[in-house]
């Protein structure tokens, strides 16, 4: 059922990319895959299903991964790694800074695949689950599909389908070539969307730290992405009126990265007015780090007093060999932001 669903995706993308008529397989109309046509579509989508994104809950201090540029193919081996070190270390969540995949539709099913073995392994961790199908069926005792998941701390109960596996994207601009918006939205839906991290001291929430996802695969932001940003869509006003606790840490999530490796200069890839937007913008939100990839090289820098990391590709194919690929941040009770480098140790076979 799979790989028909993912032909028929493949289909609407090479339709796509020769008709005047251009259909997501989320359901509405697309003109190519332009920044305009993926903000309109994902923060429409994002307005409909906010439960999906709204809010993770912390038990004191937490960590989080980041990831970028792994340009998933046939092979999901540093792609199953993160997530394993994510898992076996506990962080509450995993973002990745786009350029996941190559646009076909076989490198689609392997990274979903690849998700959503891991979305069962963090389920059987972290929820308790609860048989309601048939004992004497054995094919219903081996699904993840026949049981439901209280998860420890909330107590909420949730369907397999419905679990929150915490893993947020980016798009990048390998993403959406080739009218692979297709494949990719039909995964990951929003690439515009915001996340409320709420933490709490025993009982007591004490805290809420601001996750914000951009769209700058076309190396842009566009006309509608700007106009939601000045409307204040992404101030985190609505997270503190519902907590009713201020802000106290904002991480901003985007593929295209704004300075150029081991410079202070920009790079030429934001129109120069956007960029000063931008900069201006992460201050305006007391941006305490804004996480970046694209270009494949590691950097560092900090403007106005907002750090900016650039994540260098996890790809086998950019980097085979072992090396420090991703970022693990700590935030912790007392407010308090520490990260550090993390190691991957899978290397591609050679035939």
């Amino acid at each position: 059922m799979k790989n028909i669903k993912y032909t028929l995706l493949a289909a609407v993308a090479a339709v796509a990319f020769t008709s005047c008529d251009k259909v997501s397989p989320i359901g509405v109309l697309v003109s190519g895959t332009g920044v305009e046509d993926r903000v309109k579509m994902s923060h429409q989508y994002y307005e409909e299903h906010r439960l999906e994104y709204k809010v993770i809950f912390a038990d004191g201090d937490y960590t989080f991964l980041v990831g970028a540029d792994s340009h998933l193919t046939t092979d999901d081996g540093r792609m199953a790694e993160m997530l394993e070190i994510g898992l076996d270390n506990d962080d509450l969540f995993y973002a990745h800074l786009g350029d996941i995949a190559d646009t076909k539709a076989e490198y689609y099913i392997t990274l979903e695949n690849v998700i959503n073995r891991y979305k069962k392994k963090w389920a059987d961790k972290n929820f308790e689950k609860t048989f309601i199908g048939d004992e004497n069926d054995p094919e219903q005792v081996d699904s993840e599909y026949y049981y439901l998941y209280k998860e420890k701390f909330t107590e909420t109960v949730y369907t397999y389908d419905y679990l929150p596996y915490p893993f947020y994207p980016v798009v990048g601009n390998h993403d959406i070539t080739h009218n692979g918006w297709a494949l990719w939205s039909n995964i990951f839906h929003s690439s515009f969307y915001q996340v409320a991290v709420v933490v709490f001291d025993g009982l007591d929430p004490i805290a809420v730290d601001h996750l914000i996802f951009l769209d700058s695969a076309s190396g842009t932001l566009g006309r509608e992405q700007v106009k939601l940003i000045e409307e204040g869509i992404l101030d985190g006003q609505e997270f503190e009126k519902e907590f009713g606790i201020k802000i106290r840490n904002t991480f901003i999530f985007s593929h295209t990265n704004i300075f150029r490796p081991r410079s202070v200069e920009f790079a030429s890839t934001f129109p120069r007015e956007e960029m000063f937007f931008l900069l201006d913008r992460f201050a305006k939100w007391n941006a305490t780090i804004v996480f970046l990839g694209h270009v494949h090289k590691w950097d560092q820098q900090n403007v106005n007093g907002v750090e900016y990391l650039t994540l260098d590709s996890m790809c086998e194919d950019n980097n085979p060999e072992p090396g420090d690929y991703l970022v693990r941040v700590k935030c912790n009770t007392n407010g308090g932001v520490t990260w550090e480098k993390v190691h991957m140790n899978y290397t591609p076979n050679k035939k």
